[in-house]
Protein backbone atom coordinates (compact mmCIF):
# COMPACT_ATOMS: atom_id res chain seq x y z
CA UNK A 1 0.00 0.00 0.00
CA UNK A 2 2.98 2.31 0.41
CA UNK A 3 3.13 2.39 -3.41
CA UNK A 4 -0.03 4.52 -3.24
CA UNK A 5 1.98 7.23 -1.47
CA UNK A 6 5.10 9.19 -2.37
CA UNK A 7 6.56 9.71 1.10
CA UNK A 8 10.26 10.39 1.40
CA UNK A 9 11.86 7.01 2.13
CA UNK A 10 14.01 8.59 4.83
CA UNK A 11 10.89 9.44 6.87
CA UNK A 12 8.81 7.29 9.18
CA UNK A 13 5.55 9.22 9.22
CA UNK A 14 3.62 8.72 12.48
CA UNK A 15 1.71 11.99 12.58
CA UNK A 16 -1.62 11.45 10.83
CA UNK A 17 -3.42 12.90 13.87
CA UNK A 18 -1.87 16.24 12.82
CA UNK A 19 -1.67 16.46 9.01
CA UNK A 20 -1.59 13.46 6.69
CA UNK A 21 0.46 13.13 3.51
CA UNK A 22 -1.78 12.79 0.48
CA UNK A 23 -2.06 9.59 -1.52
CA UNK A 24 -0.81 9.80 -5.10
CA UNK A 25 -4.38 9.88 -6.48
CA UNK A 26 -5.02 13.09 -4.55
CA UNK A 27 -1.80 14.68 -5.77
CA UNK A 28 -2.73 13.76 -9.34
CA UNK A 29 -6.25 15.15 -8.92
CA UNK A 30 -4.85 18.49 -7.74
CA UNK A 31 -2.36 18.59 -10.61
CA UNK A 32 -5.10 17.82 -13.13
CA UNK A 33 -7.41 20.49 -11.69
CA UNK A 34 -4.64 23.09 -11.72
CA UNK A 35 -3.68 22.22 -15.30
CA UNK A 36 -7.31 22.39 -16.42
CA UNK A 37 -7.80 25.74 -14.73
CA UNK A 38 -4.59 27.15 -16.22
CA UNK A 39 -5.54 26.06 -19.73
CA UNK A 40 -9.31 26.48 -19.83
CA UNK A 41 -10.24 28.70 -16.88
CA UNK A 42 -13.76 27.94 -15.67
CA UNK A 43 -14.96 26.54 -19.00
CA UNK A 44 -15.71 23.20 -17.33
CA UNK A 45 -17.30 24.68 -14.20
CA UNK A 46 -20.44 22.50 -14.58
CA UNK A 47 -18.21 19.44 -14.25
CA UNK A 48 -16.58 20.95 -11.17
CA UNK A 49 -20.03 21.32 -9.64
CA UNK A 50 -20.65 17.64 -10.29
CA UNK A 51 -17.47 16.80 -8.37
CA UNK A 52 -18.80 18.94 -5.52
CA UNK A 53 -22.12 17.06 -5.60
CA UNK A 54 -20.28 13.73 -5.58
CA UNK A 55 -18.17 14.85 -2.61
CA UNK A 56 -21.30 15.59 -0.58
CA UNK A 57 -22.56 12.11 -1.40
CA UNK A 58 -19.24 10.56 -0.36
CA UNK A 59 -19.30 12.42 2.95
CA UNK A 60 -22.91 11.40 3.58
CA UNK A 61 -21.94 7.75 3.03
CA UNK A 62 -18.92 8.16 5.29
CA UNK A 63 -21.05 9.05 8.32
CA UNK A 64 -24.21 7.21 7.17
CA UNK A 65 -26.22 10.43 6.90
CA UNK A 66 -29.72 10.05 5.43
CA UNK A 67 -28.92 12.17 2.37
CA UNK A 68 -26.31 14.52 0.95
CA UNK A 69 -28.51 17.60 1.50
CA UNK A 70 -27.54 17.43 5.18
CA UNK A 71 -23.86 17.98 4.31
CA UNK A 72 -22.19 21.40 4.25
CA UNK A 73 -18.68 21.99 2.88
CA UNK A 74 -16.87 24.37 5.21
CA UNK A 75 -13.31 25.59 5.81
CA UNK A 76 -12.61 23.79 9.09
CA UNK A 77 -13.88 21.90 12.10
CA UNK A 78 -13.71 25.17 14.03
CA UNK A 79 -16.03 26.87 11.56
CA UNK A 80 -18.59 24.09 12.06
CA UNK A 81 -18.38 24.41 15.83
CA UNK A 82 -18.75 28.18 15.57
CA UNK A 83 -21.83 27.84 13.34
CA UNK A 84 -23.47 25.83 16.12
CA UNK A 85 -22.26 27.99 19.00
CA UNK A 86 -23.36 31.26 17.41
CA UNK A 87 -26.41 29.88 15.66
CA UNK A 88 -28.31 28.62 18.69
CA UNK A 89 -30.70 30.86 20.62
CA UNK A 90 -29.01 30.77 24.02
CA UNK A 91 -30.60 32.01 27.20
CA UNK A 92 -28.69 33.24 30.25
CA UNK A 93 -28.28 30.28 32.59
CA UNK A 94 -27.96 27.67 29.84
CA UNK A 95 -24.97 25.35 29.99
CA UNK A 96 -22.78 23.25 27.70
CA UNK A 97 -21.05 20.08 28.94
CA UNK A 98 -17.68 18.99 27.49
CA UNK A 99 -14.55 17.11 28.54
CA UNK A 100 -11.76 19.23 30.03
CA UNK A 101 -9.19 17.54 27.78
CA UNK A 102 -10.86 18.56 24.49
CA UNK A 103 -8.83 20.13 21.70
CA UNK A 104 -9.02 23.95 22.07
CA UNK A 105 -11.42 24.29 19.13
CA UNK A 106 -14.01 22.29 21.05
CA UNK A 107 -13.52 24.27 24.25
CA UNK A 108 -12.82 27.90 23.38
CA UNK A 109 -15.92 28.28 21.23
CA UNK A 110 -18.21 27.29 24.13
CA UNK A 111 -16.27 29.31 26.71
CA UNK A 112 -16.65 32.34 24.43
CA UNK A 113 -20.39 32.21 25.16
CA UNK A 114 -19.78 33.25 28.76
CA UNK A 115 -20.60 36.85 27.79
CA UNK A 116 -24.10 35.62 26.92
CA UNK A 117 -24.54 33.99 30.31
CA UNK A 118 -23.81 30.46 29.09
CA UNK A 119 -21.81 28.20 31.41
CA UNK A 120 -19.28 25.68 30.07
CA UNK A 121 -18.97 22.67 32.37
CA UNK A 122 -15.60 20.92 32.08
CA UNK A 123 -15.61 17.23 33.03
CA UNK A 124 -12.31 15.47 33.64
CA UNK A 125 -11.73 12.36 31.55
CA UNK A 126 -9.58 10.55 34.05
CA UNK A 127 -11.35 10.87 37.40
CA UNK A 128 -13.62 8.21 38.85
CA UNK A 129 -16.29 6.32 36.92
CA UNK A 130 -16.70 5.96 33.16
CA UNK A 131 -16.19 9.37 31.49
CA UNK A 132 -19.46 9.16 29.56
CA UNK A 133 -21.41 8.66 32.79
CA UNK A 134 -19.69 11.62 34.43
CA UNK A 135 -20.55 13.74 31.40
CA UNK A 136 -24.18 12.62 31.67
CA UNK A 137 -24.25 13.25 35.42
CA UNK A 138 -23.10 16.84 34.84
CA UNK A 139 -26.18 17.60 32.74
CA UNK A 140 -29.29 19.18 34.21
CA UNK A 141 -32.50 20.88 33.07
CA UNK A 142 -30.50 23.87 31.73
CA UNK A 143 -28.09 21.81 29.64
CA UNK A 144 -28.65 22.79 26.00
CA UNK A 145 -25.79 20.91 24.37
CA UNK A 146 -23.12 18.27 24.93
CA UNK A 147 -20.03 18.47 22.69
CA UNK A 148 -17.33 15.79 22.53
CA UNK A 149 -14.57 14.53 20.27
CA UNK A 150 -15.07 11.05 18.88
CA UNK A 151 -11.38 10.48 19.68
CA UNK A 152 -9.33 12.67 22.00
CA UNK A 153 -6.44 14.32 20.17
CA UNK A 154 -3.84 14.00 22.95
CA UNK A 155 -4.46 10.49 24.26
CA UNK A 156 -6.38 8.72 21.49
CA UNK A 157 -9.17 7.95 23.97
CA UNK A 158 -12.21 6.79 22.02
CA UNK A 159 -15.52 8.05 23.35
CA UNK A 160 -18.59 5.80 23.44
CA UNK A 161 -20.71 8.15 21.38
CA UNK A 162 -23.76 5.92 21.36
CA UNK A 163 -24.22 6.11 25.14
CA UNK A 164 -24.09 9.90 25.07
CA UNK A 165 -26.26 10.11 21.95
CA UNK A 166 -29.04 8.00 23.45
CA UNK A 167 -29.03 10.09 26.62
CA UNK A 168 -29.10 13.38 24.73
CA UNK A 169 -31.95 12.22 22.50
CA UNK A 170 -33.94 11.05 25.53
CA UNK A 171 -33.38 14.34 27.40
CA UNK A 172 -33.75 16.55 24.32
CA UNK A 173 -30.22 17.88 24.66
CA UNK A 174 -28.36 18.73 21.47
CA UNK A 175 -25.38 16.49 20.71
CA UNK A 176 -22.34 17.79 18.83
CA UNK A 177 -19.43 15.56 17.70
CA UNK A 178 -16.00 16.72 16.57
CA UNK A 179 -15.09 13.67 14.48
CA UNK A 180 -11.79 14.84 12.98
CA UNK A 181 -9.69 12.25 14.84
CA UNK A 182 -11.77 9.26 13.72
CA UNK A 183 -13.30 9.82 10.27
CA UNK A 184 -11.25 7.93 7.72
CA UNK A 185 -9.82 5.54 10.32
CA UNK A 186 -12.82 4.32 12.36
CA UNK A 187 -16.34 3.60 11.06
CA UNK A 188 -18.92 6.22 12.06
CA UNK A 189 -22.66 5.53 11.99
CA UNK A 190 -24.81 8.61 12.48
CA UNK A 191 -27.92 6.49 12.91
CA UNK A 192 -26.36 4.82 15.96
CA UNK A 193 -24.58 7.90 17.34
CA UNK A 194 -27.68 10.11 17.02
CA UNK A 195 -25.66 13.33 16.78
CA UNK A 196 -27.35 16.57 15.81
CA UNK A 197 -24.09 18.04 14.48
CA UNK A 198 -20.91 16.42 13.17
CA UNK A 199 -17.84 18.23 11.87
CA UNK A 200 -14.39 17.25 10.64
CA UNK A 201 -11.73 18.79 8.42
CA UNK A 202 -10.18 16.59 5.74
CA UNK A 203 -6.47 16.81 6.50
CA UNK A 204 -6.03 14.08 9.12
CA UNK A 205 -7.30 10.50 8.75
CA UNK A 206 -9.28 11.39 5.61
CA UNK A 207 -5.94 11.90 3.81
CA UNK A 208 -7.14 15.14 2.25
CA UNK A 209 -6.36 18.86 2.27
CA UNK A 210 -6.68 21.44 4.99
CA UNK A 211 -9.47 23.95 4.45
CA UNK A 212 -12.15 21.54 3.20
CA UNK A 213 -14.37 20.24 5.99
CA UNK A 214 -17.53 18.23 6.55
CA UNK A 215 -20.38 19.73 8.55
CA UNK A 216 -23.52 17.68 9.17
CA UNK A 217 -26.63 19.26 10.66
CA UNK A 218 -29.77 17.32 11.49
CA UNK A 219 -32.55 18.60 9.23
CA UNK A 220 -35.03 19.12 12.08
CA UNK A 221 -32.63 21.49 13.85
CA UNK A 222 -30.86 23.07 10.86
CA UNK A 223 -33.39 25.83 10.20
CA UNK A 224 -33.26 26.94 13.83
CA UNK A 225 -29.58 27.89 13.61
CA UNK A 226 -29.22 31.64 13.23
CA UNK A 227 -27.26 32.57 10.12
CA UNK A 228 -24.30 34.90 10.67
CA UNK A 229 -22.79 34.83 7.18
CA UNK A 230 -24.57 35.76 3.97
CA UNK A 231 -23.68 35.59 0.30
CA UNK A 232 -24.62 34.39 -3.15
CA UNK A 233 -23.83 30.72 -2.54
CA UNK A 234 -26.16 30.11 0.41
CA UNK A 235 -29.49 31.08 -1.17
CA UNK A 236 -32.19 28.80 -2.52
CA UNK A 237 -32.10 30.59 -5.87
CA UNK A 238 -28.31 30.28 -6.31
CA UNK A 239 -27.23 31.32 -9.80
CA UNK A 240 -30.15 33.67 -10.40
CA UNK A 241 -28.00 36.73 -9.79
CA UNK A 242 -30.56 39.29 -11.00
CA UNK A 243 -33.25 38.14 -8.60
CA UNK A 244 -33.90 40.64 -5.79
CA UNK A 245 -35.92 38.46 -3.42
CA UNK A 246 -34.11 35.55 -1.78
CA UNK A 247 -34.29 32.96 0.95
CA UNK A 248 -31.65 30.69 2.50
CA UNK A 249 -31.20 27.26 0.99
CA UNK A 250 -33.17 24.51 2.67
CA UNK A 251 -30.13 22.21 2.46
CA UNK A 252 -26.71 22.29 4.09
CA UNK A 253 -25.54 24.83 1.52
CA UNK A 254 -27.28 27.48 3.68
CA UNK A 255 -24.04 27.60 5.70
CA UNK A 256 -21.81 28.12 2.64
CA UNK A 257 -22.00 31.85 2.07
CA UNK A 258 -19.39 32.39 -0.67
CA UNK A 259 -17.44 30.79 -3.48
CA UNK A 260 -16.60 27.13 -2.90
CA UNK A 261 -13.09 25.77 -2.43
CA UNK A 262 -12.99 23.91 -5.74
CA UNK A 263 -9.33 22.93 -5.42
CA UNK A 264 -9.96 21.43 -1.99
CA UNK A 265 -13.14 19.80 -3.27
CA UNK A 266 -11.27 17.96 -6.01
CA UNK A 267 -8.56 16.89 -3.56
CA UNK A 268 -10.92 15.59 -0.87
CA UNK A 269 -13.07 13.87 -3.49
CA UNK A 270 -10.00 11.94 -4.68
CA UNK A 271 -8.97 11.04 -1.12
CA UNK A 272 -12.44 9.76 -0.23
CA UNK A 273 -12.60 7.74 -3.44
CA UNK A 274 -9.29 6.17 -2.39
CA UNK A 275 -10.66 5.37 1.08
CA UNK A 276 -13.85 3.88 -0.35
CA UNK A 277 -11.87 1.80 -2.82
CA UNK A 278 -9.62 0.48 -0.05
CA UNK A 279 -12.57 -0.16 2.27
CA UNK A 280 -13.08 1.53 5.62
CA UNK A 281 -13.30 -1.78 7.51
CA UNK A 282 -9.96 -2.84 6.04
CA UNK A 283 -8.47 0.52 7.01
CA UNK A 284 -9.88 0.26 10.53
CA UNK A 285 -8.45 -3.21 11.09
CA UNK A 286 -5.00 -2.13 9.93
CA UNK A 287 -5.10 1.04 12.04
CA UNK A 288 -5.94 -1.02 15.14
CA UNK A 289 -3.23 -3.52 14.27
CA UNK A 290 -0.67 -0.70 14.21
CA UNK A 291 -2.01 0.66 17.50
CA UNK A 292 -1.72 -2.73 19.19
CA UNK A 293 1.83 -3.11 17.87
CA UNK A 294 2.83 0.25 19.36
CA UNK A 295 1.29 -0.68 22.73
CA UNK A 296 3.13 -4.02 22.65
CA UNK A 297 6.46 -2.30 21.95
CA UNK A 298 5.84 0.18 24.78
CA UNK A 299 4.96 -2.60 27.22
CA UNK A 300 8.06 -4.56 26.16
CA UNK A 301 10.14 -1.61 27.33
CA UNK A 302 8.37 -0.74 30.59
CA UNK A 303 11.66 0.12 32.24
CA UNK A 304 11.98 3.11 29.90
CA UNK A 305 8.53 3.81 28.45
CA UNK A 306 5.14 4.40 30.08
CA UNK A 307 1.86 4.12 28.19
CA UNK A 308 -0.37 7.17 28.67
CA UNK A 309 -3.22 6.06 26.38
CA UNK A 310 -6.00 3.80 27.68
CA UNK A 311 -5.28 0.24 26.43
CA UNK A 312 -8.79 -1.25 26.55
CA UNK A 313 -9.82 -2.53 23.11
CA UNK A 314 -13.02 -0.49 22.90
CA UNK A 315 -11.09 2.72 23.66
CA UNK A 316 -8.40 2.26 20.99
CA UNK A 317 -7.99 4.56 18.00
CA UNK A 318 -5.14 5.42 15.66
CA UNK A 319 -3.41 7.49 18.36
CA UNK A 320 -1.04 6.17 21.03
CA UNK A 321 0.66 8.49 23.52
CA UNK A 322 3.48 7.44 25.83
CA UNK A 323 6.14 8.94 28.03
CA UNK A 324 9.88 8.33 28.02
CA UNK A 325 10.71 8.01 31.71
CA UNK A 326 13.26 10.39 33.17
CA UNK A 327 13.54 12.45 29.99
CA UNK A 328 12.35 15.80 28.74
CA UNK A 329 9.58 14.88 26.29
CA UNK A 330 10.20 17.95 24.14
CA UNK A 331 13.84 16.98 23.73
CA UNK A 332 12.87 13.41 22.83
CA UNK A 333 10.45 14.77 20.28
CA UNK A 334 13.09 16.99 18.70
CA UNK A 335 15.50 14.06 18.51
CA UNK A 336 12.88 11.83 16.88
CA UNK A 337 12.02 14.50 14.33
CA UNK A 338 15.67 15.10 13.46
CA UNK A 339 16.05 11.32 12.99
CA UNK A 340 13.16 11.23 10.52
CA UNK A 341 10.47 9.92 12.87
CA UNK A 342 7.64 12.38 12.29
CA UNK A 343 5.42 12.52 15.36
CA UNK A 344 4.04 14.98 17.91
CA UNK A 345 4.49 16.00 21.53
CA UNK A 346 1.02 15.97 23.09
CA UNK A 347 -0.64 15.24 26.40
CA UNK A 348 2.60 15.19 28.35
CA UNK A 349 4.26 12.62 26.13
CA UNK A 350 5.10 11.48 22.61
CA UNK A 351 2.17 10.85 20.29
CA UNK A 352 2.45 8.28 17.50
CA UNK A 353 -0.40 8.13 14.98
CA UNK A 354 0.32 5.85 12.00
CA UNK A 355 -2.34 5.26 9.36
CA UNK A 356 -3.34 1.98 7.75
CA UNK A 357 -0.60 2.11 5.12
CA UNK A 358 2.21 2.44 7.68
CA UNK A 359 4.24 -0.77 7.64
CA UNK A 360 5.08 -2.86 10.71
CA UNK A 361 8.82 -2.61 10.03
CA UNK A 362 8.57 1.19 9.98
CA UNK A 363 6.98 1.24 13.44
CA UNK A 364 9.59 -1.19 14.77
CA UNK A 365 12.35 0.99 13.29
CA UNK A 366 10.85 4.06 14.99
CA UNK A 367 11.16 2.31 18.34
CA UNK A 368 14.73 1.30 17.60
CA UNK A 369 15.51 4.97 17.02
CA UNK A 370 13.54 6.03 20.10
CA UNK A 371 15.37 3.59 22.38
CA UNK A 372 18.74 4.69 21.02
CA UNK A 373 18.18 8.32 22.03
Amino acid sequence: MNSEFNLDEKLIYLNHAAVSPWPLVTTEAVKAFAAENARYGATNYPRWLQVETTLRQQLARLINAPDADAISLLKSTSEGLSLVAYGLDWQAGDNVVIFRQEFPSNRLVWESLQSRGVETRLIDLWTGEAPEQRLINACDERTRLVSVSSVQYASGFRTDLEIIGRFCQQERILFCVDAIQSLGAIPFDLQQVKADFVMADGHKWLLGPEGCALFYSRPAIRDSLRLNQFGWHMVQQRGDFDRESWQPSASGTRFECGSPNMLGTHALHASLAFIERTGLQTIYEKVLSNTLLIIELINNNRNRLRLLSVPEQERLSGIVTFKVEGKDQSEIHRSLMSSGVICACRGGGIRFSPHFHTRRDQIEKAFEILLSI
